[in-house]
């Protein structure tokens, strides 16, 4: 009997908790994943490092896409002149689309993913997108991915073929402390992301920036410690 071949999906990897989580969640689910990862100018570079890496230890193909989304301008992640607000934990969510948001990035960054999937007949498509923990960030909406994978089936040969693009979003329901219990469940290694907008120059957290933030409250409110080193912990 011919062996069944694994269903190819690919996943969007940023090297962050999140998309980590979803790696493995899409490896647990049977698919045979290849990773896309982005360099588009952001002051946080460190992530394809790490997304590197994540995928050597799940033994996943990976390639980085070059988008220069700084020549856009208009968010501290990609604008040096910018700087990354210190955010009261409080606070976080609460006064609109934060300066930290870079226009259009997941519109772009979904909208090359389906030309790949199109090209590569692959009709699965992962994202760790999340609406529980929401930073204020319009395209991690429920309503924006839906939209996004309707412009992407009416816009490529999927609308002529007798096949959908799904994008799966595996997270948008979970707290931060939800997802990271499912990660520790499927043996992700945490020591390998990041998650900071603004790393030290070893790469390790400011622990000052909302992401930093949300990541440490989430592994308190899961009953975990976070592996990576915080600058008030030394």
């Amino acid at each position: 009997m011919r062996e069944a071949v694994a269903k190819p999906a690919l996943i969007l990897l940023s090297g962050g908790l999140d998309s980590a989580t979803v790696l493995a969640i899409a490896k647990a689910s049977g698919y045979q994943v290849t990773a896309m990862s982005f360099d588009y100018g952001q002051r946080h570079r460190h992530e394809l490092d790490r997304s590197a890496e994540l995928c050597r230890k799940a033994d996943v193909k990976h390639f980085v896409m070059k988008i220069p989304l700084n020549r856009l301008g208009g968010s501290a992640l990609t604008d040096p002149t910018i700087d990354v607000p210190d955010i009261p934990e409080a606070e976080i969510g609460s006064g609109g689309i934060p300066i930290t948001y870079v226009p259009g990035r997941n519109m772009i960054f979904l909208a090359i993913a389906a030309a790949y999937c199109e090209q590569n007949n692959i009709t699965d498509l992962f994202i760790g997108t999340n609406a529980v923990d929401y930073s204020g960030y319009p395209d991690c909406r429920p309503a924006f991915i839906q939209a996004m994978t309707a412009a992407a089936n009416l816009g490529t040969r999927f609308a002529d073929e007798e096949r959908r693009l799904i994008i799966h979003t595996p997270l948008e329901n979970l707290s931060k402390a939800q997802i990271i219990r499912k990660g520790l469940e499927l043996g992700v290694d945490y020591s390998l992301t990041t998650t900071c907008y603004n790393p030290l120059v070893d790469g390790n957290p400011c622990g000052k920036c909302d992401a930093c933030k949300l990541r440490r409250r989430g592994f308190l409110d899961a009953g975990s410690r976070d592996p990576l080193p915080y600058p008030d912990e030394n």
